[in-house]
């Protein structure tokens, strides 16, 4: 068997630049902290209740024990790295640590799919390195209000039937695969190229009488299959997990949608942007696909607040763009439905 790049070995590589030390610090600290959640989330309910709801989080929405085990280990190891600033989902404002001339700041989801706890579905950490806001005497949050085209690093860490880290430095996409019998993390795919063309997507097909007239046309047209006007068959998925769902268009194509919609609260979509949307996008165009919050390619949003939540479609780019052709009224059976008020999927 071919001996595999292990992750110190690819950062160390990619460091020969003293500039990029600080961030191969960071994730390495963040791979360590994979680890340990990697054993607990595999212990399943012989590590305790650990999805039993324990409180609410920065936005309101119910906060496990697994949410809460995960954010202390995550914020543990950063506080070890060349990071000043921490924006976490579970927190409600930004955490300042006792490294003020860091140079880095880590935006982090610490356990995206928590819904999934009780069910063995896969769930995961994601991340996101930006430099420290330049301007003097900024307040904390400033750090994180730059757009996803300034991140210097970014990826996530899938708790699954084996654990991945999936990362990009700007480089391409790569996958780490953990090696349980050595503690390494192993380069097990390297350049990921999402296929163009799919077949598949992935959206939560209840909230079908939520949408907008533009997301409805889309899966009604996707639905119809050979007999619509797209001309070919279509499968659906939907795990609500989104690290899940990254993962597989990053391994065999689709489109993941996340719209923004009627009901209260999810006007603009219920994603986060910087600890979430801007992640997932930068990996995703690492990968030859697409991101698009329907309007606007993703990495372009100039965020406004931490916790800001953005609408988010990514995967196979000829399908994002298919669809935001259907925004602009001009998809495949725009002749077939009538003009609607609220057009595009960032409902403001």
């Amino acid at each position: 068997m071919a001996v595999l790049l292990t992750l110190n070995r690819y950062l160390d590589d990619w460091a020969i630049n003293e500039e990029r030390t600080p961030v191969a610090a960071t994730l390495r600290a963040l791979a360590g902290a994979g680890k340990v959640i990697s054993g607990l989330v595999a212990q399943g309910p012989l590590a305790g209740a650990v999805g039993a709801v324990v409180g609410s989080n920065s936005d309101g929405d119910a906060q496990k024990e697994l949410d809460r085990l995960t954010n202390i280990q995550v914020i543990e190891a950063l506080k070890a790295a060349p990071v000043a600033t921490i924006a976490s989902e579970e927190l409600v404002d930004v955490m300042e640590t006792d490294k003020t001339d860091a140079p880095l700041s880590v935006a982090i989801d610490p356990l995206d799919g928590s819904s999934n706890i009780d069910t063995n579905v896969s769930i995961g950490t994601i991340f996101s390195i930006l430099p420290r806001c330049k301007t003097k005497d900024r307040a904390p949050d400033a750090d994180f209000m730059q757009p996803g085209t300034e991140q210097l690093a970014a990826g996530y860490i899938l708790y699954g039937p084996h654990t991945a880290l999936v990362l990009t430095v700007g480089d391409g996409t790569h996958i780490f695969t953990l090696d349980t019998s050595d503690g390494d993390y192993k380069l097990t795919d390297e350049n990921i190229q999402v296929p163009a063309e799919t077949r598949e997507f992935a959206i939560n097909a209840s909230n079908y009488r939520h949408w907008d007239e533009t997301v409805r046309r889309y899966i009604d047209d996707c639905l119809q299959g050979e007999d619509g006007p797209r001309k070919k068959n279509f499968n659906t998925r939907w795990i609500a997990s989104m690290v899940a769902e990254c993962h597989r268009i990053l391994m065999r194509g689709g489109i993941y949608l996340y719209p923004g919609d009627a009901r209260r609260g999810y006007g603009d979509g219920r994603l986060r942007l910087i600890y979430e949307a801007n992640p997932i996008a930068y990996l995703m165009e690492q990968a030859g696909a697409a991101t698009s919050t329907g309007l606007m390619r993703m990495l372009e949003v100039v965020p406004t607040h931490i916790h800001q939540r953005v609408p988010l479609i990514f995967g196979s780019s000829e399908e994002v763009e298919m669809l935001e052709r259907y925004a602009s009224e001009t998809g495949p059976s725009h002749q077939q439905s009538p003009l609607f008020g609220q057009r595009g999927l960032f409902r403001t």
